[in-house]
C-alpha cells in the first residue's frame, strides 16, 4: 500500500552515545530509534494517523477505519518488534518524542512474487506530512536498507498502491524496480498494488 514521504535527500546525523541504546540517527527536528515492544502504542497511533492522512479522499472513510483497526493493532506492532526476523524503526519529534513516522521490515508476504530465502519485505514506511522536506523519508529508507543488509538479506521487496505516484517516484529514485502486481484488501475495497524490488 502507499506511503507518505519526505522529499529531502539530506544525510541524517549520528546521535551521540548518551541518547539511548536504541538510538539510530537524527535530523534537525527528528530522531530515529529501534522500536521495542514498549513502543507498540506509539506505533499503532502513528500508523493509523499516517494511513488516514495518506488516504483520506482516496478511499472510503469506512474502509480506512476498518483497515486501521485490523492492520494497526498494538499487538501487531508488539509482535513485529519482538520477532528475530523483523526490524521496526520509529521516528520521533526531537522535542517531546511524539511519533511521526516508522518502518517495518519483516518476512515477505507477497504471493505474486517468487520469494527467495534471502528476501525481506519493507512492509511499512510512512511519515506524517509535517515531516516532508526534512530528510526523514530518505533516512527511514536508508536505515531499512542498512538493517536488511545487516540481516544478510539480498533483496528488499515492497508493495505500494498503484495510484500513489509520489511514493512510486520515491522508490524508483532509490533504485527499486517493478517486479509484479497484486490486489490488496482495504476494508471492503480491493486496491491495485505495484510490487517493487531492490537488489542489495
Amino acid at each position: 500500500m502507499p506511503r507518505s514521504r519526505s522529499r529531502s535527500s539530506s544525510s541524517p546525523k549520528k546521535l551521540s552515545a548518551d541518547t539511548g541504546v536504541n538510538a539510530l540517527s537524527a535530523g534537525a527536528d527528528w530522531r530515529l530509534k529501534r522500536a521495542t515492544a514498549a513502543d507498540a502504542a506509539a506505533l499503532s497511533l502513528v500508523a493509523s494517523a499516517c494511513f488516514l492522512e495518506t488516504f483520506a479522499g482516496l478511499l472510503e472513510g469506512s474502509d480506512i477505519v476498518a483497515h486501521c483497526a485490523k492492520a494497526n493493532h498494538q499487538d501487531t506492532f508488539r509482535a513485529w518488534a519482538q520477532m528475530a526476523a523483523s526490524r521496526v524503526v520509529v521516528a520521533e519529534i526531537a522535542s517531546g518524542g511524539a511519533p511521526i513516522g516508522y518502518t517495518v521490515l519483516t518476512t515477505p508476504d507477497l504471493p505474486a512474487v517468487d520469494i527467495q530465502a534471502d528476501d525481506i519485505e519493507l512492509r511499512r514506511i510512512y511519515t506524517l506530512s509535517r515531516a516532508h522536506g526534512t530528510g526523514l523519508g530518505p533516512a527511514l529508507m536508508g536505515q531499512a536498507l542498512l538493517d536488511a543488509r545487516d540481516m544478510g538479506r539480498k533483496r528488499v521487496l515492497l508493495g505500494v498502491y498503484a495510484g500513489n505516484e509520489r511514493a512510486r517516484a520515491f522508490y524508483e529514485k532509490q533504485g527499486f524496480i517493478k517486479v509484479g502486481e497484486r490486489q490488496y484488501q482495504v476494508g471492503a475495497t480491493l486496491c491495485d498494488d505495484v510490487i517493487y524490488a531492490l537488489q542489495l
